[in-house]
């Protein structure tokens, strides 16, 4: 092909799921060429993933769909190209990289797409060694890819796409589960692969605060699956930040910051996109006066729960995965009433410790009481009725074929009445905005639907306790902003709260109190706002500050906003949503 066609070319495409009547993507077109680094963003449901997935033919050819329009990649037509064939031009990383693992080493893993394309072994085992130098998991080549944390296993299926070498690179949230090291990683050996100018990269990614740096154009899809937005970063997410705020897309926390710091009298032309923007913009722009006394309080986060006996108590608490110990003697109380967040860098023991908070991983007998329970000897009926746990991956507690029927199973189970399951159920579904699905399979979800479903699901039992891995992943702005709200509104009410998250600025913003983890021991435990406070702990632990602490801290213009940490305390409101 002449040099000057696009890699991609999308025309007028609109893809109708089975079951489905509206189209999500709808009549969209666009190209990206050699060199391009795309940024994808829209709101749940919008068809970000969807669209994704026409690219590589698995859709129409393996997921049934109405498909209108056309997806060219290198001259071919993706959906009458086989799959096997396309994928050597398009190398996918899904939003659940479990969808792609299939063999027993991280080795095979890696080597299993080039072995499949029948390319002699010696370039099968370089491309594997490479792609697995690239991302920091050559040393654990031998390993099975089950003992690896979320975000290692995210890792791998990049490794696994970096291996096929295809000029078109489609990654679905490829930093969703990784850690603040491993983010940086990743970006840096995606630039590496497109510095060469002949390959191109298509991003979908909620995480601006790592992306924003690395992308030179941004797409936007609408509500409706339509294209609204086509052209540069400076363009599209500096010139349009308020109305991608209305339509309930992530921006970068600089960027909503910037907003409402605007509406509040502050000078910020043109809008700071990272913390070191906002830092310089805030330094040299005039702005109203704000008093240090006014915001030092403000910063220190959410007020301590009433002392009272702990909800939750761990003691001693070991517990193994297959030969390897993951967590290490943890002693830990969780007060009644407190909102917790447990961070921590990839392999830390995040999810193993909720996971056994839970009971979803048996910990040993008497290492873990909630309420008085021993989570090691309660039956599983009796633990749904003390604590809610949502998955990291949604799909992983679906078990009806209808969203209704999803939310209404545990009201079954309870035994209510016909009249009050349909009534709590219909609520449910319209408080997470989700009754024109009610009638859809679960599956069939967009990662934002699915994850608001199983928090639905966790929900529906009125447990004291609610226990979510990465609460926000794939959620687009506005429905995280409202999950958010409405754990803080059950956190109100007296439900206790313990999420984990790769996200610092959630933590500080909802959470009161952290626990860190490394190496399967608790590094610290205590108030948020304490915790942070502490850079040597925080980088000691794999992690980074907040992007607003980065960004306000040590202002010399503005003194009196250099003690806020939360996005909620900055003086200005932005119209189309909380910031």
């Amino acid at each position: 092909m002449p040099a000057a066609e696009p890699l991609l070319r999308v025309r007028a495409l609109g893809v109708i799921h089975d079951g489905e009547s509206v189209p999500a993507p709808a009549d969209v077109s666009f190209d990206i060429a050699p060199g391009e680094v795309v940024l994808l963003l829209g709101p749940s449901g919008s068809g970000k993933s969807t669209l994704t997935l026409t690219l590589n033919g698995l859709l129409p050819q393996s997921v049934p769909a109405t498909v209108t329009g056309s997806v060219h990649v290198d001259g071919f037509d993706t959906r009458t190209t086989p799959v096997a064939e396309l994928s050597t031009r398009v190398g996918m990383v899904f939003q659940d990289p479990d969808a792609q693992l299939v063999t027993g080493t991280l080795l095979d893993e890696v080597a299993f797409g080039p072995e499949n394309l029948r390319m002699p072994v010696a370039e099968v085992l370089e491309r594997a060694e490479a792609a697995l130098r690239r991302v920091g998991l050559w040393e654990r080549r031998a390993e099975n890819p089950d003992r690896l944390s979320g975000g290692g296993r995210q890792r791998l299926a990049i490794a696994c796409a970096l291996a096929m070498g295809s000029p078109l690179l489609v990654l679905d949230e490829p930093t969703a589960n990784l850690d603040p090291a491993g983010i940086e990683d990743v970006y840096a050996a995606l630039a590496e692969l497109v510095a060469a100018g002949d390959r191109a990269i298509l991003l979908v990614e909620h995480n601006l605060d790592a992306a924003v740096g690395f992308v030179d154009r941004v797409i936007v899809l609408d509500q409706g699956g339509l294209l609204a937005f086509d052209g540069t970063v400076d363009h599209v997410l500096r010139d349009h930040a308020a109305e991608l705020h209305a339509m309930g897309v992530w921006l970068p926390v600089s960027a909503i910051a910037a907003l409402r710091l605007r509406r509040a009298g502050f000078a910020l032309d043109p809008l700071p996109l990272t913390p070191d923007e906002l830092h310089e913009a805030l330094d040299a722009a005039s702005g109203p006066s704000i008093a240090p006394a006014a915001t030092a309080s403000q910063g220190a986060g959410h007020d301590e729960p009433a002392a009272s006996p702990p909800l939750i108590t761990v003691r001693g608490l070991t517990l193994r995965r297959g030969r390897s110990e993951v967590l290490h003697g943890i002693d830990l109380d969780v007060p009644r009433g407190a909102f917790v967040a447990v961070v921590g860098a990839n392999g830390a023991g995040k999810t193993s410790l909720i996971q056994a908070l839970a009971g979803v991983v048996a910990p040993p007998k008497g290492t873990v009481h909630v309420d008085g329970l021993d989570v090691g000897r309660a039956d599983a009926r009796t633990l749904s009725s003390r604590i809610g746990f949502v998955f990291q991956n949604p799909e992983h507690q679906f078990i009806a074929h209808t969203v209704y029927d999803e939310i209404a199973h545990g009201l079954r189970l309870q035994h209510l009445p016909d009249d009050q399951v349909r009534a709590r159920t219909e609520a449910l579904l319209d408080r997470f905005g989700l009754t024109a699905k009610a009638d859809s399979h679960p599956f069939l979800l967009s990662g934002g639907q699915k994850r608001r479903l199983s928090v639905g699901t966790a929900l529906v039992a009125g447990a004291p306790v609610l226990v979510l891995d990465e609460p926000t992943f794939g959620q687009d702005r506005a429905r995280a902003d409202e999950l958010l709200s409405l754990l803080s509104e059950l956190n109100a009410e007296g439900t206790t709260i313990v999420v984990v998250t790769h996200d610092m600025q959630l933590v500080t913003d909802h959470a009161d109190r952290t626990v860190v983890l490394a190496d399967g021991r608790i590094l610290a435990e205590g108030p948020t706002a304490e915790v942070f406070a502490d850079d040597e702990l925080i980088r000691r632990a794999g992690l980074r500050p907040p992007p607003l602490r980065r960004a306000l801290r040590g202002l010399a213009r503005h003194p009196g906003l250099s003690q806020i940490t939360r996005l909620a305390d900055l003086p200005g409101r932005v119209s189309g949503g909380a910031a």
